[in-house]
């Protein structure tokens, strides 16, 4: 049995289009993370997931240890369902509610820790917050600045980028009673979250592996000068890094202590294109055949799921199954329906099932409201992803 006839076994009582999980994929991609780890605690980025059932499962296992979500009303509905007592907030928030609620909350206060990076952050959470005290991590710059600083390479994130720049910030931080610093985050996008290995490109993957170690370098030492200067100032619980695409280059810096991944979890196609893994696929969609326009091509419903970032055909996802189909130029993937072209599509009939993999990992689930897991060729459950639960955080 191939996996296709593997997953149209498996899914069989089901109606397309729907959404699956392969756990044994699932649990085989969190091992190797794992392994990749080598020995540190990897934080599971919960965007990448969007499912509470399977961030338990995942949490369940050695090595994982933490959630790393995305707002701050994700964290505190993660936290009070008893998903983790552990929750760092990757992001910034500025929604004066949500931390007036954890304020009043003592137990999501000790599980909850807010990222900042400027002044005003601090500002706003202590206003908010009316005098409890509320625990903050230091979002540092992590991109990489050649040509003294003329080239940016890296993700728009922190305005801090030097031990200086951040020992003046926790002296901020120290300041104020209502604030409790307890970690360090610098996330390498640059390095995590772009394949060295782009298709029928070589000379762009030279550039991009040459970039890559220079910029591992310099980060490496320049996290490690920022973590001696801050831990001068104040006790650190965590350095946190990293990425699916980095992970055991940034657990081999002896600054960091903890390691953040998700989307190798799921393993999206944007994540096909490392030299240092391979993930398998574990999420993926199912769209049925409802039309056949003419020879050589085949027309799913629906389709249209794009991935966020810049607006480039990576977007797209990817049909996987049957193997030898390719969207129509002129239609892509469609919001009602996704015209496929190729030989293959001419052995497709009306109800067949075409298999797909979205560009990136959690978002998948906010086109669905149940993953169904299988195993092997059995279906094992359902479950409902965030939201399927009625959570739509972003």
């Amino acid at each position: 049995m191939n996996l296709r006839e593997r997953y149209d076994a498996a899914t069989a009582g089901l109606e397309a289009p729907f959404a699956v999980v392969d756990l044994a994929a699932f649990r085989a991609n969190a091992a190797d993370l794992v392994r990749r780890a080598a020995g540190k605690p990897i934080r599971i980025a919960s965007k990448s997931v969007r499912c509470r059932a399977l961030l338990e499962e995942a949490l369940a296992m050695d090595g994982f240890a933490g959630v790393m979500a995305f707002t701050l009303p994700e964290a505190l509905w993660l936290a009070r369902e008893g998903v983790s007592d552990d929750v760092l907030v990757a992001y910034p928030t500025a929604d004066r509610t949500a931390i007036a609620e954890l304020a009043a909350d003592p137990a999501a206060a000790r599980a909850i820790t807010l990222m900042v990076d400027c002044p005003a952050h601090l500002d706003l959470i202590e206003e908010a917050a009316g005098g409890a005290r509320v625990r903050v991590c230091v979002d540092i710059d992590a991109s990489y600045r050649p040509l003294g600083g003329r080239v940016r390479i890296g993700a728009l994130r922190s305005p801090l980028r030097t031990p200086a720049d951040v020992a003046a910030f926790t002296e901020e931080i120290l300041k104020r009673p209502g604030l409790r610093l307890a970690g360090l985050m610098a996330y390498e996008s640059q390095i995590a979250g772009v394949g060295d290995l782009p298709p029928g490109r070589p000379a762009r993957a030279r550039v991009i592996r040459a970039m890559q170690q220079r910029s591992r370098m310099e980060l490496a030492r320049r996290r490690a000068g920022i973590v001696r200067a801050v831990r001068d100032l104040a006790d650190l619980e965590f350095v946190n890094g990293g990425g699916t695409g980095s992970v055991e280059k940034t657990a081999a810096e002896r600054a960091v202590t903890e390691i953040a991944a998700g989307s190798g979890l799921y393993q999206p196609h944007l994540f096909d294109y490392y030299s240092n893994f391979t993930g398998r696929p574990a999420a993926l969609f199912a769209l049925p055949v409802v039309r056949r326009p003419g020879p050589g091509v085949a027309t799913c419903l629906g389709g249209g799921y794009l991935a966020s970032g810049p607006g480039d055909d990576v977007r797209l996802p990817r049909p996987y199954l049957p193997a030898g189909l390719s969207y129509d130029p002129n239609e892509g993937a469609g919001e009602v329906q996704t015209p496929l072209l190729g030989r293959t599509a001419d052995e497709l009939r009306i109800g067949d099932r075409v298999w797909f993999r979205h560009t990136k990992a959690g978002e998948l689930c906010e086109r669905f409201a149940d993953l169904h897991l299988i195993d092997g060729a059995r279906f094992v459950r359902t479950v409902p992803t965030y939201r399927g639960e009625g959570k739509t955080f972003l």
